[in-house]
């Protein structure tokens, strides 16, 4: 195990390397004068030479890049021109807000779309299996820009209950951060729920076809035995996998949530930095969601070896 966790650490620091280097390549395509779009309006000659030379713009991309790559291992991801503070210090004060919601929508998504998954399933070619079905499909499909839109209209335009934006943290007010989080949490979740039942539906249908299953049932154990006993563990596994995709795509889905809801995390940060040009800021959002989307998913593959005894670690 020891042997293949620090294998899988190796891959996660190659991805890391690859998809900053490509992110660094795609700024340095981006159209306009980076220096102005950082600082905007009018500027010093003074001020615009000392960002040429903090960026090291005088220099070819690839020297660029190793720059801040040793600076990076170092600590140091340079100085955002756009908030005027350390790019670590303004990641630091969003980090949490997107780990947040994150994690709260990880929550709620995994038993609820279980729980939907597993009614589905034995309820098979019944109304309830073609609601739950149905509702999945159509819930997969809804893109979280345009379902953060309609719940802003129907919510706070129309109806007038939740306001449009914003964020509280629960210890500063409890009532209003639930106010204030219930549409961007709905957004995030929607998407989680549904692929979860539907991957669950169907990795329940394959497992209750099994021999062992019809003969757990003509031993005589009750059907919710056999249901969540017996046929729930194996087909949970490949729910597994996808629990941890769908985490990743939590911390993708932030980008749009949060500028939809104008909350302040890392996905509004990063959109900011792209509008501004802020290179260094750039780098360090890019790099971090790319470190917690890895980490996620070397998470996920450790649990899947140790559910499934069958798999064989190489």
């Amino acid at each position: 195990m020891a042997r293949y966790i620090l294998q899988r650490l190796g891959q996660t620091l190659l991805i890391l390397l690859i998809v900053s280097f490509i992110t660094y390549l795609l700024i340095d395509f981006l159209p306009g004068d980076p220096i102005a779009a950082m600082l905007g309006g009018e500027i010093s000659q003074e001020t615009y030479d000392w960002w040429y030379q903090e960026l090291n713009l005088d220099k070819p991309v690839l020297i660029r890049y190793v720059l801040w790559l040793k600076n990076a291992l170092m600590g140091d991801f340079g100085h955002s021109a756009s908030y005027s503070v350390p790019v670590l210090q303004i990641i630091g004060e969003r980090v949490p807000v997107t780990l947040y919601l994150s994690v709260l929508a990880f929550l709620i998504s995994v038993p609820l779309g279980i729980l939907f998954g597993i009614i589905s399933a034995v309820k098979r070619g019944k109304p309830a299996d073609t609601a739950v079905t149905l509702t999945a499909n159509v819930c997969c499909c809804l893109p979280q820009f345009w379902l953060g839109i309609l719940l802003m209209y129907i919510f706070t335009i129309v109806l007038k209950w939740l306001p449009s934006s914003g964020w509280v943290w629960p210890w500063e007010d409890f009532g209003e951060s639930v106010r204030r989080t219930i549409m961007p949490l709905t957004c995030l979740t929607i998407g989680g729920i549904a692929s979860i039942t539907r991957q669950t539906r169907s990795s329940m249908l394959e497992v209750i076809r099994q021999d062992y299953i019809r003969t757990a049932k003509s031993k005589g154990l009750k059907g919710k035995k056999v249901i969540y006993i017996h046929a729930l563990k194996n087909a949970l596994l490949p729910v597994i996998t996808l629990m941890g995709l769908r985490m990743g795509g939590m911390l993708g889905g932030s980008v749009f949530v949060e500028n939809v809801f104008v909350i302040p995390g890392m996905g509004s940060l990063l959109v900011n930095a792209i509008s501004m040009q802020d290179i260094p800021l750039i780098q360090g959002c890019v790099l971090l969601i790319a470190l917690f989307t890895s980490v996620v998913n070397l998470i996920t593959d450790i649990i899947y070896v140790l559910v499934d005894p069958r798999i064989k670690i190489a």
